[in-house]
């Protein structure tokens, strides 16, 4: 063998020695995830993790996916035995309460990559950024141009939405045609989270709320108020009077809309590319303004670092990485999910200018409305939501939303008002 391919040799064996003791000192960062289940996003997920992996050599980012119909107890579970990871991704409006309950720190991040944010991905408590998010997510009135034209409705945009009496006539219209089984496609299969994201903007554009804002010690007038039982009427009369099914299986959901059984469908981005392919006249249409403006909710997942990591500055160094608009485009791409900034959704084909789904950032930016941005928000998600099944399957108006008042009051009392200032 000749001196020159020897030497050849020993360099790219001491390259790769180099580049192997390289890796195998990076220090170790844990990060949990709620999307195991959901190839697509994880994909993503350790996409991001490699990229970041492989461009510097102090961190090693080591991921584990929750079913997200367990991550929170997992997270809750492990905060109160200290046993978190680095890196947790966290449901916006949850993040109050793990704030107030200690189980995240504030972050570090670099102002300029979120200087131009959409609202509902910053994650704030007590005048802090304690997570950030890559996305948002939207809500419009879903339906066909040719819908409107054959029942003869005005088009609604972002400017001129349709207000309380303009929505009623449209839900006549649908009911009486007698083309629909219902007007209407609320996702009443759909629990949980689903019932304050897209049923509370409702209330607050009646004029209402969950709580009271202005200190969050009390849900007094703010849910049992005029306007919420104005609201409550409303809601109840969209069943009582034939506009929605109270009781809906996941199916009629699904493909409900795609296969002519509503007119509307009130859903989300996620669900945008799908009805585009089965309608190519499909339209987005703003929430109605039912008194107090138009209204959608804001925030969905983002990142936080633990309170007890032992590396904040390379969890905050990913966390940073990820924030970069490739990353956010590239989020946005596979999954359908709002990039989280004007110059990340101009890199996508669906939300950049002109694109079919452009609408979905429009709405999020001028309508988005935070749920309570409070530690109680879990309990207040829950009371809610049972008041609203209860509501719309006939229950008294009156008396089941003092009820609820009752129940969010006390567990604000329980815990000393949750360190609202």
């Amino acid at each position: 063998m000749s001196r020159i391919k020897i030497f050849s040799l020993v360099n790219v064996l001491m390259l790769s020695l180099f580049f192997t003791k390289a890796a195998s000192c990076q220090t170790e960062l844990t990060m949990w995830w709620h999307a195991a289940g959901e190839p697509a996003q994880m994909a993503l997920v350790q996409e991001l993790v490699d990229e970041f992996n492989a461009s510097q050599s102090e961190w090693k980012v080591v991921t584990t996916a929750f079913p997200q119909i367990a991550y929170n107890d997992a997270v809750v579970a492990a905060g109160l035995a200290g046993t978190l990871p680095d890196i947790i991704d966290i449901d916006g409006p949850i993040l109050p309460n793990w704030a107030w309950a200690g189980y995240i720190q504030p972050l570090d991040i670099d102002e300029s990559l979120i200087a131009n944010y959409l609202p509902g991905p910053k994650g704030v408590w007590d005048g802090k950024l304690y997570g950030i998010g890559m996305w948002d997510a939207a809500i419009a009135l879903v339906t066909r141009q040719s819908y409107l034209e054959e029942l003869e409705l005005r088009t609604p945009t972002l400017e001129e939405p349709w207000d309380a009496k303009e929505f009623q006539q449209a839900l006549d219209a649908a009911k009486n045609s007698g083309k629909f089984d219902y007007a209407l496609d609320l996702g009443m299969a759909w629990t949980g989270e689903w019932y304050p994201y897209a049923f509370s903007p409702f209330l607050q554009s009646f004029g209402g709320d969950i709580v009271n804002r202005s200190n969050y010690q009390t849900a007094e007038g703010a849910l049992n108020g005029e306007e919420a039982l104005a609201f409550g009427e409303w809601w109840q009369n969209l069943f009582t009077g034939g506009y929605a099914q109270a009781m809906q299986d996941s199916a009629d959901r699904d493909i409900g809309f795609t296969t002519g059984k509503y007119a509307f469908t009130w859903n989300g981005n996620w669900a945008a590319l799908g009805i585009l392919e089965a309608y190519d006249d499909t339209i987005f249409l703003p929430a109605p303004d039912l008194g107090y403006g138009s209204k959608i909710g804001a925030a969905s997942w983002q990142l936080s670092i633990s309170s007890t990591s032992k590396h904040p500055d390379g969890a905050n160094a990913f966390i940073n990485f990820a924030l970069q608009p490739h990353n956010l485009a590239r989020f946005s791409e596979g999954t359908g999910l709002i990039p989280a900034t004007a110059v990340a959704a101009e890199l996508t084909n669906n939300y950049r200018a002109g694109g079919s789904m452009e609408v979905f950032f429009e709405l999020s930016d001028s309508q988005g409305m935070l749920r309570p941005v409070t530690p109680g928000y879990p309990v207040m998600a829950k009371v809610f939501e049972k008041a609203l099944a209860d509501i719309a399957n006939g229950a008294d108006v009156a008396d089941t939303l003092d009820a609820a008042v009752d129940e969010i009051n006390a567990n604000i009392q329980q815990n000393k008002g949750y360190g609202h200032k």
